[in-house]
């Protein structure tokens, strides 16, 4: 088992504490087979709500799949109590936002979609829908009268 840690680079703008919201966020990953090499075209997610039994009674893991092109059976799990938000002192640096446990498996890409909140550096408004497909969010804290986003949202993947 390897473990790998998403890390999460954005630039904010008067917000803080960005984190995926609730249990069943999708982490949106490409995941190569540690066998053959073979990475599929389409995006796969992974959430803490889903749970599957590994073969042999070893536990179970939030996705088991089988290669397409070897046929061995891989298999990754979200580990839960490493999910640690995205603040404003992290401002443009990376940070560790989760680590995955891979068996057999290597996560080589992650797509940022719908379901980040994130809160008003100054005013503490909650921001519960934010969608991060573009890399890019923007919005207004009321509260405050000042322009909110987060920008330039970039990753990379580390072995823990």
């Amino acid at each position: 088992m390897v473990k790998f840690g998403l890390q999460f680079k954005a630039t904010l703008e008067n917000v803080t504490n960005v984190r995926p919201l609730g249990d069943d966020f999708r982490w949106f990953l490409k995941l190569k087979c540690g066998n053959c090499g073979e990475i599929p075209d389409k995006w796969q997610y992974v959430t803490l709500v889903e749970s599957v039994p590994l073969k042999g009674g070893r536990g179970s893991a939030s996705m088991v799949q089988k290669c397409k092109l070897c046929g061995r059976e891989n298999s990754i799990d979200i580990l839960g109590d490493t999910i640690t938000p995205y603040n404003a002192d992290d401002n443009e640096r990376f940070k560790t936002m989760v680590q995955f446990e891979c068996r057999g498996l290597e996560p080589v890409d992650f797509q940022p979609q719908a379901g980040f909140a994130a809160e008003g550096a100054e005013s503490g408004t909650k921001f519960p829908e934010i969608n991060l497909q573009e890399n890019d969010w923007t919005d207004y804290d009321e509260k405050v009268s000042e322009s909110v986003g987060i920008y330039e949202v970039t990753h990379k993947f580390i072995k823990c």
